[in-house]
């Protein structure tokens, strides 16, 4: 596309949308701005500018502004210039190296879309967007709030309902730009409509343009970038692989692998995690031998990581997959769901990293690194919050590496964007791009509804022993702790008159008392607040025992009763002699 009469100028005001004035000569000369935009960053005092003469002698303004210097960047301004390019382009095989017809403004339904195209195969509806805003070398659209083009986009997705191709060709009117991405600051409505009409089947393109003060012609493809997401992606996935961690289960990232990893890691740090995974697999390599494991192994593999239906549901799923998918793990999300223990945090983190499924992996990590990447201020205590997180990183995660880029999303929440303190931004990839950063609200994202405070329960824990055995109990087979082994433990905090007089009804003769030091084991809903005996008898029988207790030598303690880690604090009592 080309002008004929070009002359240059030095800008000087724009009283309205459609005049502006520029010194042409020495002279200040009223000029026709073909372009209704804001364009206040492009028309600045002094900046040089590009005119064409009109072809019009009667016409009040002599000229059309059509062009601007931005620095060393060239732009065109014309808003009638984007379709001209775009029709050349097309008509020249552009886009289509096979169309039979290219036809500008062709009506459909209420709108007037910019091509009508039509190939041996298919029917093609194109609208045009002529995009001048940059800022850092990033473009955006539109600079001001624009009804008309929302109301585009959503007919675009209509025409696809009929049996349409439909595409929105966004012509950047300059070159040598890093990615286009929607003005969200200046109208949200036309970015959530961008990403809804791409999942819909509206092929969103991008191209720069080669500038001229006489001419502008379609040259290369742009990166689309939707959203804050798709923005991110690129320089998380760089910062991952220049510093992640060496972990035990990304050496081998095996479904199995994965899986018995993410079920641990839940609310235990990855050192703490480390030592129990590497003991679980030297003894459960695989998962066979999981579903074929007693519960007391599996209890006593588990012994101080807590939450204990975990492991049982890790056998219950190991059980399925050998019966049901011929002992291999299923890849996809949805059949991952259908496994006892799995949500949809851990399917998204089996299906991504061992499978490279294209599925997210949401947990508190995720939930707070991307609240404060876009300055979201929605309660992610709510199950409807970490759904829509999850849908919208579904709709805008990268197609490529997949499971990398949950794991980074992981990582930078573990080791930088971190859930206590003040985050370490300045090394951070997000640092230029994160708006909690940049609104200093670092502190105050994500936002969490506060949790009741949790029930206080006081306990008296005993360490019951003779010469060589201890006494333990075996806790109910259903609720906290199921089916672990304990220390004798009484209800309050208990005297030692009191603990002797237990003792004294239970057929136990008390040799020596000793108190032992307080306390505290935090659950998710409640603290037990403990205070301790250890206690010497004369003799721990089987028989004169009432409160269902059994003996142990140290050794087994150690080796073959799984005890909760609550108790750690009173282990260390056992020694003998």
């Amino acid at each position: 596309m080309r002008y004929g009469d070009i002359r240059e100028g030095r800008f000087e005001s724009r009283p309205n949308r459609f005049i502006a004035y520029v010194n042409m000569g020495g002279k200040s000369e009223k000029v026709h701005v073909k372009n209704t935009g804001r364009c206040k960053e492009l028309l600045v005092k002094d900046a040089t500018v590009y005119l064409n003469k009109s072809a019009n002698p009667n016409r009040s303004t002599g000229y059309d502004l059509v062009a601007v210097k931005k620095g060393n960047r060239m732009i065109n301004m014309d808003s009638q210039a984007p379709n001209k390019a775009v029709e050349e382009w097309l008509k020249s095989g552009g886009l289509f190296s096979d169309a039979v017809v290219v036809k500008p403004e062709t009506k459909y339904r209420n709108s007037r879309f910019d091509f009508y195209v039509e190939t041996p195969e298919s029917k093609v509806f194109v609208e045009v967007k002529g995009v001048t805003l940059e800022q850092e070398d990033v473009v955006l659209f539109p600079d001001a709030p624009s009804e008309r083009a929302v109301k585009h986009v959503r007919e675009l997705m209509e025409a696809i309902q009929e049996g349409y191709e439909t595409y929105i060709i966004l012509v950047i009117q300059m070159e040598n730009v890093k990615y286009f991405t929607p003005n969200r600051m200046t109208q949200p409505e036309f970015a959530d409509v961008l990403i809804e009409a791409r999942q819909a089947g509206v092929k969103v393109l991008a191209y720069d343009c080669k500038v001229t003060p006489e001419s502008m012609e379609i040259q290369n493809p742009v990166p689309v970038l939707l959203s804050e997401v798709e923005i991110a992606a690129d320089p998380l996935l760089d910062w991952y692989d220049r510093g992640k961690r060496l972990l035990p289960w990304r050496e081998d990232a095996t479904p199995y692998h994965v899986w018995i990893s993410e079920i641990m890691l839940q609310q235990t740090r990855v050192e703490a995690v480390k030592p129990y995974y590497d003991r679980f697999m030297e003894a459960l390599p695989d998962i066979a031998h999981l579903a074929g494991a007693g519960e007391e192994e599996l209890l006593k593999l588990w012994e101080g990581l807590g939450y204990y239906n975990r492991v049982r549901n890790l056998k219950k799923a190991a059980c399925m997959i050998m019966e049901n998918y011929g002992g291999k793990m299923p890849a996809e999300y949805h059949e991952l769901m259908k496994l006892p223990g799995i949500g949809s945090y851990t399917a998204g983190a089996v299906s991504s990293i061992a499978y490279g499924q294209r599925v997210p992996a949401v947990d508190g990590n995720v939930l707070r690194v991307l609240a404060r990447l876009k300055g979201d201020g929605r309660d992610i205590s709510q199950l409807s919050v970490r759904g829509q997180v999850e849908k919208e990183l579904s709709d805008n995660m990268p197609k490529e590496r997949p499971g990398d880029f949950n794991q980074a999303l992981m990582e930078l929440g573990a080791v930088v964007c971190i859930p206590v303190g003040m985050p370490y931004c300045a090394r951070c990839p997000w640092e230029n791009i994160c708006k909690a950063h940049a609104q200093g609200r670092e502190m105050e994202l994500p936002f969490k509804t506060p949790k009741k405070p949790r029930v206080v329960e006081e306990k008296t824990v005993l360490i019951i022993k003779d010469e060589t055995r201890a006494a333990l109990v075996k806790r109910p087979e259903r609720g906290l702790l199921a089916g672990m082994y304990e220390f004798p433990c009484l209800e309050g905090h208990l005297s030692d008159s009191q603990v002797i007089g237990y003792l004294k009804e239970e057929g136990l003769s008390v040799i020596k008392i000793e108190q032992l030091p307080a306390s505290r084991h935090i659950f998710t809903h409640k603290e037990w607040h403990m205070i301790g005996y250890a206690v010497r008898v004369d003799e721990l029988a089987e028989k004169r025992h009432k409160a269902g207790m059994i003996f142990a030598e140290p050794g087994e303690i150690r080796d073959r009763y799984p005890i909760p880690s609550a108790y750690r604090a009173y282990r260390s009592s056992l020694n003998f002699g």
